[in-house]
């Protein structure tokens, strides 16, 4: 059996321990507080993320990194993105020195403007041929009934894709390989925006028409961001982009969705960020990412207006209007 180990018990964590145990793994469950370590080991269930999963027994729980670390094979982090760096501070070195190292996160770190892979290789000094990024449309709930899934596993050396691959694959959940690094975490980061300017659309009360075409215009600066900072055009017509953004822009289990919906509703970003519990990451990353953007001279008009509503307190209609205006101002853009 492999041994994994699992950095973070939030949702998509908990989901993708629950998967590499039923793919065969043996798996120790990092949780930052000791109650979820507890109630996971005495009960078999993370109640405060994914209540109606009973958890596989090969996974076990615990509050200590240093034992969640120990003898591991593979190696996953689950945290949300801008806490990466600080984790891996304390994680660095007691990270195995060949263990492949999975990057579950979808955010653009602040301030520095990196990618999550390039976050891992810098605080964590992980070789890139090492790293692993996996990316879908991978909405925890659907995963841990055990609905079929598929999601890309994108890493530059094949042996260590490949074993990523082998242990997450499941009757229910099925691994793709890839090697656009870059483009499998720019469509990841980016389509939490596009889904927080759905959802706001979706609060206003604007229907289908509104949504596909925030999600077609949105996969184009999405795909015009990527190709800037050397992606595969092709990553974003597959499972990382149209795939993962369709799910996130849609389903009302998309938290950067639901966020939005609330903000586009009339409440304020105070009264949405009290009433959520779990990350919403395209509200921070909406930042880094248009200073990535602005970097590689990219137009991203709808991640520049998620930012000023979310950093500047602009109102969601005169995002709406602005948009419109453009789009007559620029036939065909």
């Amino acid at each position: 059996m492999t041994h994994v180990a699992v950095l973070g018990s939030g949702n998509w964590g908990t989901a993708y321990a629950a998967i590499m145990a039923d793919a065969g793994c043996t798996v120790r469950l990092w949780a930052r507080r000791q109650e979820v370590a507890d109630e996971i080991n005495s009960t078999h269930l993370n109640s405060g993320y994914l209540a109606e999963r009973v958890l596989p027994e090969t996974i076990t729980a615990t509050s200590s990194y240093a034992d969640a670390l120990d003898g591991a094979e593979i190696v996953v982090l689950a945290v949300p993105s801008q806490t990466l760096r600080g984790n891996l501070a304390d994680w660095r070195e007691l990270l195995p020195r060949d263990a492949p190292i999975v990057s579950l996160m979808k955010g653009i770190e602040l301030g520095t403007g990196e990618r999550m892979s390039q976050v891992i290789a810098e605080a964590g000094q992980v070789e890139q041929d090492r790293i692993v990024v996996v990316s879908g449309p991978n909405l925890a709930p659907e995963i841990a009934a055990r609905q079929p899934a598929a999601a890309v596993v994108a890493a530059a050396s094949p042996r260590v894709r490949a074993k990523v691959a082998e242990a997450s694959a499941t009757s229910y959940f099925r691994p793709y390989l890839g090697t656009d690094v870059i483009g499998t975490e720019i469509a990841g980061a980016t389509k939490n925006v596009i889904a927080l300017a759905v959802g706001m659309a979706s609060g206003m009360g604007m229907g289908d028409n509104t949504m596909a075409s925030l999600l077609t215009r949105g996969l184009a600066e999405t795909a015009r961001l990527g190709a800037a900072l050397g992606a595969d055009p092709q990553t974003f017509l597959g499972l990382a982009g149209v795939g993962d953004l369709v799910a996130t822009c849609a389903s009302p289990l998309s938290r950067n969705r639901t966020f939005g919906y609330r903000l586009g509703s009339g409440m304020s970003l105070e009264e949405v960020i009290a009433s959520t519990k779990q990350t919403a990451e395209g509200v921070k990353s909406c930042e880094s990412i248009l200073q990535l953007a602005h970097g590689a001279d990219v137009d991203v008009p709808i991640v520049e207006n998620v930012a000023a509503v979310v950093h500047e307190g602009r109102a969601p209609q005169d995002v709406a209007d602005a948009l419109m205006s453009r789009a007559r101002k620029h036939e065909g853009a």
